[in-house]
């Protein structure tokens, strides 16, 4: 069974999280957030490199040996207000680490100082990055993840096997959770354009209402994932906005939707494009209007390397404790690892954050998230015993 220690706050690692909780940083402004890493690793006797601007990239040797193995952290925040009240909440006015990069950061800078400790065991080498923009929106340009790959961060010595993890609100402290396969959901922005005929309120049968056209389409797209989807697939489709007119007594020519497409399988996505198309088209037309839509691809799926993935369990179970490892669902958000996870094997997990004793439950990306931070102890100590594992 897993030891109670594992579930003992660290003082170091308390330290560390709450001076990034209190200062976070939004994507592509994070130099304070890697001036503070670099300061952490060097006080560890590592030197450490940019990436990507704002990314840090330290190398720890071992004095065995054996493969390079990396560790990925995320370290930007979100633009949003914090609401709890706390001796560490953020100072800076809308920015806030909901989605706890803080935590991510922090386990980051505990495997290095545990792994320092231990080079004697560590076979190879480590690499341990601290990557920036995982938060952002697509700009045509590679960015985050995508750029540090780009910019070789996994190359000059090659990283065999990468490993990363994220606060999980929903799963209790002293767990850690594996998917067996799927992670993130792919991604994708759907932008519809439909364009109909102004008139006058009074007279809408001299107009094509793009908003009563606009109000069917978004009602008949439900039907891409309640009736066309294999309901044994997992795939999303929001609308999430919608634009049109511009006054109250005049018939809107115009109407814009926007929202998300994602899912866990390239052919169910294919589908669901297909049939989203069809639907946007053809009611329409029907209507009276036209209309065109768009899928702009984001993040790629994240899907663990199965071999990886259980080498890993089975590392953590142990040399951790028995139980530590649950098996989880893997979600329909998203994120960037997949640049990483799609050029070398890699295995992503979840860490428990919530507090068993409380029934309270703060979603990632809310005002209110905060994490038991006993949670930083576990998985330190994991990531490290299956790094060194891994050699």
């Amino acid at each position: 069974m897993m030891s109670q220690d594992l579930l003992t706050l660290d003082d170091e690692l308390v330290a560390w999280r709450r001076h990034l909780h209190a200062h976070p940083e939004l994507s592509f402004e994070e130099h304070q957030t890697a001036a503070f890493i670099e300061d952490q690793l060097a006080a560890l006797g590592l030197k450490s490199a940019r990436v990507a601007e704002t990314g840090v990239v330290a190398l720890i040797e071992g004095e065995l040996p054996g493969p390079t193995r990396a560790f990925r952290a995320d370290i930007d925040a979100l633009p949003i207000q914090e609401l709890r009240q706390s001796d560490y909440c953020s100072t800076r006015a809308g920015v806030m680490h909901a989605c706890g990069h803080d935590v991510h950061t922090t386990v980051g800078l505990g495997v290095a100082r545990e792994l320092v400790a231990r080079r004697s065991e560590l076979k190879g080498r480590v690499k341990m990055i601290f990557q920036p923009a995982e938060e952002a929106s697509p700009t045509g340009e590679p960015i985050g993840a995508e750029r540090m790959a780009v910019e070789g961060v996994l190359e000059a010595p090659q990283v065999e096997a990468i490993l990363a993890l994220h606060c999980m609100p929903t799963l209790e402290v002293g767990k850690i959770g594996y998917t067996g396969g799927p992670v993130w959901a792919a991604s994708e922005l759907v932008e519809v354009v439909i364009e109909g005929k102004k008139s006058h309120g009074a007279y809408p049968h001299e107009g094509i209402d793009a908003v009563a056209v606009a109000a069917q389409v978004i009602v008949a797209l439900q039907q891409v994932v309640s009736r066309i989807t294999d309901a044994r697939e997992a795939v999303v489709l929001s609308i999430g906005k919608l634009e049109a007119g511009n006054s109250y007594n005049i018939i809107a020519e115009r109407a814009e939707l926007t929202g998300i497409l994602r899912g866990l399988s390239a052919p169910a996505m294919e589908r669901a494009r297909d049939a989203a198309r069809q639907i946007v088209e053809g009611v329409s037309a029907a209507l009276g209007a036209r209309a065109s839509i768009r899928f702009v691809p984001g993040a790629r799926l994240t899907a663990n390397d199965a071999a990886l993935e259980a080498r890993v369990v089975r590392l953590v179970e142990e040399r951790v404790g028995e139980g530590v490892m649950v098996k989880h669902l893997p979600q329909l958000g998203a994120e960037d690892f997949a640049a990483f996870s799609t050029r070398v094997p890699a295995a992503y997990f979840f860490l428990g954050v919530k507090d068993p004793g409380s029934d309270e439950v703060h979603p990632l990306h809310t005002p209110r998230f905060d994490v038991d931070e006993r949670c930083l102890t576990l998985g330190v100590r994991a990531i490290t015993e299956a790094l060194l594992g891994l050699g």
